[in-house]
């Protein structure tokens, strides 16, 4: 069986990458892909825009024109996805997220429209990133009571977000399994003189620079030993292929909001 996708918001660096892996592979057919009418790509050959050479599909304005796909695939920006949501939740569609920076109450919108419609949100569509936040659970338990956790994160000088989506994520595994408020805990920088360090919190650090496309590493650090879980992205391809697996799974899935843990097989 070949599950049909649409890439929304294909003309950018993270949906070339996915055009390409739905086009190569083997269960996925790729049926279109969208772009603002004010793009300079509009009407434009999915395949040329992935510089992969012409497939014979061209870009869409209006999510209307892809009508025939059965998984939607969005990388966007926080307001069209939401948008976006919206479409596919009226018309019967299934819908993969990897558009971060959301809120707590953006997250909420998306999980009320998860009761009638599949929905998966991924900060990170990586199988290792999420195998990562599986280690993150299980150092916590059984060390993380007693250590310093820190996270750092870099990427690219063109990234919006800080910290990424997938640092929250892995403070927000850190401090569920530790039964602690992330919002409470977290602190995302340090300046100037500083109180002693509390052990409860948790720490964030953000370098954006250059080309990087991902790296992110918690620290558990006690007196006497750090332990350190490390991920590094060297191609976007890592995420668009993760993105096809979800696809894949969420094109048999119920109503319902998941994440890659579910596609994974990863929850308890």
């Amino acid at each position: 069986m070949k599950v049909k996708v649409a890439i929304l918001g294909c003309s950018g660096r993270m949906g070339r990458n996915l055009i390409q892996a739905a086009h190569e592979h083997q269960s996925i057919e790729l049926v279109g892909g969208s772009v603002r009418e004010s793009s300079s790509f509009v009407d434009f050959d999915l395949g040329e825009l992935a510089g992969i050479g012409a497939i014979g599909i061209k870009t869409s304005t209006q999510l209307t024109e892809l009508t025939n796909a059965d998984v939607y695939i969005d990388f966007t920006s926080i307001e069209t996805t939401l948008e976006n949501v919206q479409w596919c939740n009226e018309h019967n569609k299934a819908l993969v997220i990897g558009t971060t920076g959301f809120n707590d109450e953006q997250v909420e919108q998306i999980k009320k429209a998860g009761q009638t419609m599949p929905v998966i949100l991924a900060p990170n569509t990586s199988v290792g990133v999420n195998l990562m936040f599986k280690l993150l659970q299980v150092t916590a338990k059984a060390i993380g009571d007693y250590t310093d956790i820190e996270i750092f994160e870099a990427h690219h000088r063109f990234k919006k977000d800080a910290p990424s989506g997938t640092a929250v994520k892995m403070g927000q595994v850190i401090a569920d399994t530790l039964g602690r408020d992330l919002n409470k805990c977290a602190v995302y920088g340090r300046e100037g003189i500083t109180e002693e360090r509390k052990q409860e919190t948790i720490g964030f650090a953000t370098v954006r620079a250059g080309d990087i496309v991902g790296e992110h590493t918690a620290f558990f650090a006690d007196l006497g030993e750090r332990l350190e879980i490390t991920h590094k992205a060297s191609s976007r391809m890592t995420f668009a292929l993760g993105a096809m697996r979800a696809a894949f799974w969420l094109s048999e899935a119920d109503a319902g909001f998941y994440d890659m843990q579910d596609v994974l097989g990863l929850k308890e």
